[in-house]
Formats: C-alpha cells, sequence, structure tokens
C-alpha cells in the first residue's frame, strides 16, 4: 500500500505543480526519508517519458522508472549525485545492520555476489552506508574542527565500498569452476564488517543530534549554486532538531528558494515547528503503516519472510543491544532509582511516595527476571553495569533508544495504579530525561557522566515528591 502523502506529490509533479518547499511530516519508519530521495531522482531524470512536464519542473517525470539507465538515475540511485544534499540527525546503524545482513544472506545463497539475484540486495546495502555518508559533505564540513577525523573515516568507508565494487567486478569475469568459494565469501564477510563497524564509528563521532547554524547556511550557500543537472534537492530531516540561530538562516532560503531547488523538510513533530516556517512549505502526511504493510516492507526489501516486530523493531534486532536488552536495563535503572528514592526519604523522616513504591514492584521484578539482579542503590554501581550491558553505548542512537525504554517503563507501571500519580512525578521523568538527550545528544557528555546526573537527580526528585 502507497502512502497517499506520495499520490499527491505524483499528482503535483504530473500536473506541474511541484511546490519549491515542502514538508513531509509524520511517524518513524513511514517511508518520509525514502520518499525524498526517490523525488530528488525523479527531478533529475533524464529519460524519455509519456508525460509532458512543464520546465518548471526540471521536465522530469514520476514515471522515471527505478532501473532508468540514464546517468543521472544512475548516480542517484547510489546517492552520489552532486545535486543533493542532506544533512539533519538521524539514526542510521540499525538500517546499515539490516541491510548488510540481508546482502549476505542473498550472497550466500547464490554462486556469485555479482548475479542478479544479489545485485538488489548489495544496492540497498550501499544505499543504506550511504545515506550516512551524504551527511559528511565537505560542503557542510568546510572549517569545522571535527572536518580531518571525520573525512578520514568518511574516505575509508568508501574505499571499502569501491573495494565492494570490484569485487563484484571480478566476481563476474570468473567462471563458476574458478570461484574460490569460501575464501572469497570470507573476504566478503570480513568486508562487510569493516564497513559496519566503521559507519557505526562515523555515526556516534560524526552526527551530533541537532542541526548546526554553520551547516544550515553552507546548505543556503550550496542552494544557490547552479546544478549539475535539471534541478538540486536539499534534503534537512528531523528539522525541529535545529539551533535557534539555524532556524532564522531556514526562513531567509524559504522565503527566496533559488530556482531550480526544491527543499524537503522531515519531521515526527510537525507542531514543534515554527508558524513562521509551516506557512511556507507545502505539508504531505505520511501515516503508519499497519502489521501487514510493514511486514510486505520487510519481506520485499530485505527478502526476509519471518521478519516481526514492524519496521523499527525489525531493524533495532540488527544492533548490537536490542530493544529487549535495553528495556530490561531501564527497568534496572528505574526500580534502583525508586530504592534510592525510598532510602532518602526514610533518611529524611518522610513517607515513600505511593508512585515510587508502584514503580519498584513494576519494574524489580523485570529487572530480577534478566539476571540483573535486585535493585541496587549505590550510582557507580547501577550506571557501570548499564554501561556494560549496553556495549558502552558505542552506536549513539541505543542510548536515545534507551531513555525511550525508560519512559515506557514508567508509563508501563501506572497501569495498575489504583490512584492517579501526580503531574509532578510525570514531569520529573519527563525533563530528566529530556536533559539526559541534550546532555548527550547536543553537548556531547559521556553516557556515564550524562547517567550518574539522570539517576541522582531522579532518585532525589522523587523523594521529595
Amino acid at each position: 500500500m502507497r502512502q497517499s502523502a506520495a499520490d499527491r506529490l505524483i499528482a503535483d509533479i504530473e500536473s506541474g505543480l511541484l511546490a519549491p518547499a515542502m514538508l513531509f511530516f509524520g511517524p518513524p519508519a513511514s517511508g518520509k526519508g525514502t520518499t525524498a530521495l526517490e523525488l530528488a531522482r525523479v527531478i533529475s531524470c533524464e529519460a524519455p517519458s509519456e508525460t509532458s512536464l512543464d520546465e518548471s519542473v526540471s521536465g522530469a517525470s514520476i514515471r522515471a522508472a527505478w532501473k532508468c539507465t540514464c546517468p543521472e538515475c544512475s548516480r542517484h540511485r547510489l546517492l552520489v549525485h552532486p545535486d543533493l544534499l542532506c544533512l539533519g540527525w538521524k539514526p542510521f546503524s540499525a538500517e546499515i545492520a539490516a541491510s548488510a545482513g540481508t546482502f549476505l544472506r542473498e550472497e550466500s545463497a547464490s554462486k556469485t555476489f555479482a548475479s542478479r539475484d544479489t545485485s538488489s540486495s548489495r544496492i540497498l546495502f550501499i544505499r543504506s552506508v550511504r545515506k550516512l555518508l551524504v551527511r559528511f559533505n565537505p560542503v557542510l564540513w568546510e572549517d569545522d574542527s571535527k572536518a580531518a577525523k571525520i573525512f578520514t573515516l568518511a574516505n575509508s568507508i568508501e574505499e571499502d565500498l569501491d573495494e565492494l565494487d570490484f569485487l563484484a567486478k571480478t566476481d563476474a569475469e570468473v567462471s563458476p569452476n574458478e570461484n574460490t568459494g569460501s575464501t572469497k565469501q570470507n573476504s566478503l564477510n570480513k568486508l562487510i564488517e569493516g564497513i559496519v563497524k566503521n559507519s557505526f564509528r562515523l555515526e556516534s563521532e560524526g552526527m551530533g543530534e541537532t542541526i548546526p547554524i554553520a551547516q544550515l547556511r553552507r546548505a543556503a550557500f550550496w542552494s544557490r549554486l547552479a546544478p549539475a543537472g535539471r534541478g538540486k534537492l536539499l534534503l534537512i530531516e528531523n528539522v525541529d532538531r535545529m539551533q535557534d540561530g539555524a532556524r532564522n538562516s531556514l526562513l531567509k532560503l524559504l522565503e527566496e528558494p533559488p530556482g531550480r531547488l526544491n527543499i524537503v523538510l522531515t519531521t515526527t513533530r510537525q507542531g514543534s515547528l515554527l508558524p513562521t516556517i509551516v506557512s511556507r512549505l507545502r505539508p504531505y502526511r505520511f501515516i503508519a503503516r499497519d502489521e501487514a504493510v510493514e511486514k510486505d516492507v520487510i519481506r520485499r526489501v530485505f527478502k526476509d519472510e519471518a521478519g516481526e516486530g514492524g519496521i523499527s523493531g525489525y531493524l533495532d534486532s540488527f544492533l548490537p543491544v536490542s530493544r529487549d536488552t535495553l528495556g530490561t536495563l531501564a527497568a534496572f535503572f528505574a526500580a534502583s532509582a525508586a530504592y534510592k528514592a525510598a532510602l532518602f526519604a526514610k533518611k529524611r523522616g518522610r513517607p515513600i511516595p505511593d508512585e515510587v513504591v508502584l514503580l519498584g514492584k513494576y519494574c524489580a521484578p523485570i529487572a530480577e527476571d534478566a539476571g540483573l539482579g535486585r535493585p541496587r542503590g549505590e550510582t557507580l554501581e547501577v550506571v557501570n553495569l548499564i554501561i556494560e550491558k549496553a556495549g558502552k553505548f558505542e552506536v549513539r542512537s541505543l542510548f536515545s533508544r534507551f531513555l525511550f525504554c525508560l519512559l515506557e517503563q514508567i508509563s508501563m507501571s501506572q497501569r495498575t495504579a489504583a490512584f492517579l500519580p501526580s503531574v509532578s512525578y510525570n514531569e520529573l521523568w519527563r525533563n530528566c530525561s529530556q536533559w539526559a538527550e541534550t546532555a548527550e545528544g547536543i553537548y556531547n557528555l559521556g553516557p556515564a557522566q550524562v547517567l550518574e546526573k539522570l539517576f541522582t537527580d531522579l532518585s532525589r526528585g522523587m523523594a521529595e515528591l
């Protein structure tokens, strides 16, 4: 089932009414980013079409086939087109890991990984990696203090992708009886493992969770340069995560968008955008896919008939720390914070708040059943255990997922409450979690440091309810 937003977009392109600036909004994993990247390809396509469009839409047709062989489409398929610029925070690790799994699984089932059976899964993997790499376009990182270190890592990944392409070409030239089989498979496994590992590092070390003003200004400069082809597309994902100064730069760009440029902004939180920005965008609403559609996407894209848990859950299952593990760690953290809060309350001669008792009773059994032991009151013991079990949060997106699981545990603990939890209790957890996400994602504080303060603030805060 195609998104109705995609149908509206098709109609706008075919009628020559594509807006210069658009807002794609909706829940995670609803296809916003994929649609934007496909739009970039479509407005650049040079293949002849049955549909004749006005030159204001760059003469491209929505009917441009995915396998179109024109040079423009070929570069867009591999996300190496100079007329595409992407910025904005987004977790890529899970998709990269899942795509690597698909590629290796499909390759091992075929005679050569240059075969038709594996070409689509190879492109899937390459695109998943390049979705991350395009965030490190030199245009966006000029004069940045981290550029040298970041580009060293990004260039290493690009070289490995070139090696992957080389292996595919040489494999296609070797007859079956000359194929070294397991040797080539081992080389491929090692190469993919290195790409995935370095991609995780690049995401962790190079991507902040807000859009800095410097990058927005450089993107605005790029937008005013003449396109290499028919037209350019600027994609800014999770635009709600933007520094204050960057909003003003974006507003100026939207007020006077250059010709032959289309701008696509994406967000999961439309209401958090400034009205002055929203008023200059044509909105396209993406809706959550139902379970059957998500299973079909997993089957068609990732070639996995047994994929469960929806798209987000399926992708997360390929991370080094599973969502279930993060959930049990969150339960242990919450139960221990409740225990420490009870100790604080007793020490001050105050009654233990009902919300704290309920939280401990709900979360402690989950943590114990997972083998994490009983709640602990020593901050460093709690934090060190979580850091160890979460793989030191080396995959950056795992920390925000942990915080989400933490709030989820708080919500679940209240379902059996015979009383109405106080507003201040829920605000405490929400505000502290928001601070933790900001401290780790924006100010780059280490996860251990953030968790120590989070644990202390929550424990003391709950004791004083």
